[in-house]
């Protein structure tokens, strides 16, 4: 059921930015004006729009700063974070717009600015990785250095680094946790700016982050959970099956198989031959893809997919999915996992299958579209996605 636009991926783009108001990040009202100006299928008046609205707040927030206004200031910089990250979600391409660079600068900026009102102040982190570093956040429930049980987030294709502290880690701070949030690659910083893109080996890119945390007098070693949204629903339970330092995993929603999620949205007759099948099919799938990936939305995903994994082709990007999966993998889990799953969500239907093959102690959550939480993500009850797993979290940390 549409909220503002009749195309669903417009549709889904706007619950996303609008339901941060929950923590801090945004205004109805705003977010209500911005749809407004926005021509349905039209990128150009998405991006404006947002860009235009996030100027404004931006403006705002600065302006509240220099007059020694803290909490005006600070609630003004999220939500200008928040908008900026919104505007250049349809400038997606293989080879990105330039604006897109651009506003994601904004969109760091932004946050940048509300960090150090923030209290405790967020702390801007580079985790070292190889020769370089990944960008993160380290948010404190207090400032007396007591080790806390922290949260790890790791997002998804578009997410950021910045984004998690709306998604989950104020959740987590209220609740008393030390969080990171960090940019792997093929993530925020990590692509934009280094040009990393995604591995499935993600035990590789989470093991220098839980170093990193082991490190922090605000961490309890004992006390570290790793929670995947989006994509990270993959990426999550991949990094704790080769990371035994892990008290807990939550994937939101599970994802068993890259491959079979997309293979979930083909046609029968189409999916039986990805990803090595009938060349003349997956000639077929090429040129079919090819013709999809000119539309603004229907698309997005695969615009998206090519940048993120550095390659040239639909097809290209089609056969890659195969590396991330969790066959053979799921039964090297050793801590308690919850695996949760949102009723109208078409991401996440391996999210059963990942479950029944973990061998570990782990739980199964559903969010119905009757509780408002069927969307992917929970993106329009976030709270009551939080409410949730912290409660399960709560339980296992304090065993």
């Amino acid at each position: 059921m549409p909220v503002v636009f009749k195309d669903s991926l417009f549709d889904t783009q706007w619950l996303r930015t609008a339901a941060y108001a929950s923590s801090g990040g945004a205004e109805i009202g705003e977010c209500l004006a911005a749809a407004r100006q926005i021509r349905e299928l039209d990128g150009e008046s998405w991006f404006h729009a947002w860009n235009d609205l996030g100027e404004r707040v931006l403006a705002q927030a600065e302006e509240s700063q220099v007059a020694g206004r803290r909490v005006s200031a600070r609630t003004a910089f999220l939500r200008a974070s928040n908008y900026f990250r919104a505007a250049y979600t349809f400038l997606v391409h293989a080879t990105p717009d330039p604006r897109l660079v651009a506003t994601y600068r904004r969109h760091r900026t932004a946050f940048a600015g509300a960090a150090t009102l923030i209290h405790p102040a967020a702390e801007r982190i580079a985790i070292p990785y190889g020769e370089r570093t990944l960008h993160g956040y380290l948010f404190r429930a207090a400032d007396d250095g007591t080790a806390r049980p922290t949260l790890i987030i790791t997002g998804g294709y578009d997410s950021t680094a910045e984004e998690a502290y709306f998604i989950s880690g104020t959740a987590a701070v209220e609740r008393g946790y030390t969080c990171l949030a960090f940019d792997g690659p093929g993530q925020g910083d990590a692509l934009i700016e280094q040009r990393m893109v995604f591995r499935p080996d993600w035990e590789s890119v989470v093991g220098p982050v839980v170093d990193y945390a082991r490190s922090r007098s605000e961490v309890d070693p004992e006390r570290i959970a790793l929670l995947g949204v989006s994509f990270g629903g993959y990426l999550a339970p991949r990094a704790a099956s080769g990371e035994p330092r892990l008290a807990a995993c939550i994937a939101d929603p599970g994802d068993f198989s890259l491959l079979d999620e997309l293979k979930s949205r083909l046609p029968g007759f189409v999916a039986r031959h990805v990803p090595n099948g009938s060349p003349v099919m997956l000639a077929l799938l090429a040129a079919l893809l090819r013709r999809r990936m000119r539309h603004v939305t229907a698309g997005w995903a695969l615009r998206r997919g090519l940048w993120t994994h550095g390659v040239e082709t639909p097809l290209a990007y089609v056969r890659l999915t195969e590396q991330y999966t969790l066959e053979g993998r799921v039964e090297r889990i050793r801590c308690p996992t919850l695996v949760c799953q949102a009723e109208n969500d078409a991401i996440g239907v391996t999210a059963p299958a990942l479950f029944d093959r973990l061998k570990c102690e782990k739980a199964f959550m559903r969010f119905a579209s009757s509780d408002g939480a069927g969307e992917h993500c929970e993106t329009g009850a976030r709270s009551l996605f939080n409410q949730r797993a912290f409660d399960w979290l709560d339980d296992v940390l304090r065993r």
